[in-house]
């Protein structure tokens, strides 16, 4: 159950902020083996000046940084999986694939604490880490 943070340089119509979001899910759902239903996707649009990128970006507007703090166990094949997968679904939305950081933060599931109150160690989460 990855918790993620999209940020943007720009604002989009809806539409696109949400097949942004939608893209990053399928993502994780495809490479991470999620459910479906295990959603817990952000979106924050910042003002130009108030998120700088790197200088030499093609499209500063496009650039985008994606944040997912996940359960510690996953392959680095599925890792390397999941960051093709996210290039490659956002850049039919006129995302440069160079425009995009992925920072992924693994969390020890004692430490994340679902469903209650449960720590997720103690839960049956429906699906598989190792993967």
């Amino acid at each position: 159950m990855p918790s993620v943070l999209i940020e943007v340089r720009q604002q989009y119509d809806m539409a696109i902020e949400i097949k942004i979001m939608e893209g990053v899910h399928a993502a994780l759902k495809d490479a991470f083996k999620i459910l479906p239903h295990d959603r817990n996707v952000r979106l924050i649009v910042h003002e130009p000046h108030r998120f700088q990128c790197p200088p030499n970006k093609e499209k500063p507007e496009y650039y985008t940084l994606i944040n997912i703090d996940g359960f510690a166990g996953r392959s680095l094949d599925a890792k390397r999986k999941l960051y093709k997968n996210i290039v490659n679904n956002l850049e039919p939305l006129g995302i440069p694939i160079d425009h995009v950081k992925i920072i992924l933060r693994e969390i020890t599931a004692e430490n994340f604490g679902i469903r209650g109150g449960q720590a997720a160690c103690d839960v049956d989460l429906g699906f598989k880490i190792d993967v």
